[in-house]
């Protein structure tokens, strides 16, 4: 043993340099004891530091140290790039949009049959600006259909890359669907602790803190509207197609997070109960008939 050093037997700081802030996080970490002991105690003892407000000093560094190298590994995870990425094409969806229009305002006032939305953005990019003024319209038009794409590649990365982070999910509610359950959850994981009742309404948190000051009804679904499987259904069963799907989608969110498999039989049993739901308004509308 050195001075630098602590002995073996000495706690989480064994065999730590004093100076080695990243060994001692990762002893943190890592590390674990059969018994509790007085280890500032037995750090001072070792020689690992002079005095026990040392000792605590150390734990604090350390720790805050292991915290961020946690944060960081945390943060690199699939399921938070699938959530940033789908934040930023929606973003750029949005962005390109406003800014579309403004082209078709701006453009209009220059050029004659000037086209809307982004397909117009696009017309007024291939121009070839007469003068500096419309050098500057098709300028911002460039801008738009650059950033137009990079929205569709974006949607391309989620298509491929939600499948490999929730595979059930994925399949189950569509792969952007799936992606923007994640972000709206913050993670795989934190979507998986989530209630079938909390997965129905998320993406309507301001209908549901309307409904719970006394506002608004409340709300049956939320971004899982989108899905056919609530927006094909009539209004009646809506409620009901709501409920079922969420309950699966938790299902799948729990099976990707804690099993990372495939579950064959969650996938059959949504399919069953929402041709349930449908045969119903299939046999209400007969009987209307």
């Amino acid at each position: 043993m050195t001075d630098e050093t602590a002995p073996r037997g000495a706690g989480w700081f064994e065999n730590i340099d004093r100076e080695d802030l990243d060994a001692a996080a990762a002893a943190i970490s890592d590390g674990e004891a059969d018994e509790p002991r007085n280890w500032p105690a037995v750090a001072v003892e070792a020689g690992y530091v002079d005095s026990e407000e040392q000792y605590y000093e150390r734990l604090h560094e350390a720790a805050i140290r292991a915290t961020e190298a946690e944060v960081r590994e945390r943060e690199r995870a699939d399921d938070q790039q699938l959530k940033h990425a789908i934040r930023a094409m929606n973003d750029a969806a949005r962005t390109a949009n406003e800014l579309a229009e403004r082209v078709e305002e701006w453009a209009g006032s220059l050029f004659d049959d000037v086209g809307t939305g982004l397909a117009g953005a696009r017309v007024v990019a291939a121009r070839d600006p007469a003068d500096p003024t419309e050098e500057r319209v098709v300028s911002l038009a460039a801008r738009v259909v650059a950033l137009d794409d990079e929205r569709a590649a974006l949607r391309a990365y989620v298509e491929t890359h939600a499948p490999t982070v929730a595979p059930n999910l994925a399949e189950m509610a569509g792969a952007v669907l799936a992606a923007r359950l994640v972000a709206l959850a913050g993670g795989l994981e934190q979507l998986a602790k989530m209630p079938a009742g909390t997965v129905q309404v998320l993406g309507a948190e301001d209908a549901l803190f309307a409904h719970l000051r006394g506002h608004a009804s409340s709300p049956k679904h939320g971004v899982i509207f989108t899905h056919e499987f609530v927006r094909g259904t009539r209004r009646a069963d809506r409620g009901s197609a709501a409920r079922a799907f969420a309950a699966k989608l938790a299902l799948a969110a729990r099976a990707d997070h804690y099993a990372g498999e495939r579950r064959e039989s969650l996938h059959a049993d949504l399919a069953s109960r929402m041709e349930r739901i449908r045969a119903r308004a299939d046999a209400t509308e007969g009987d209307d008939a």
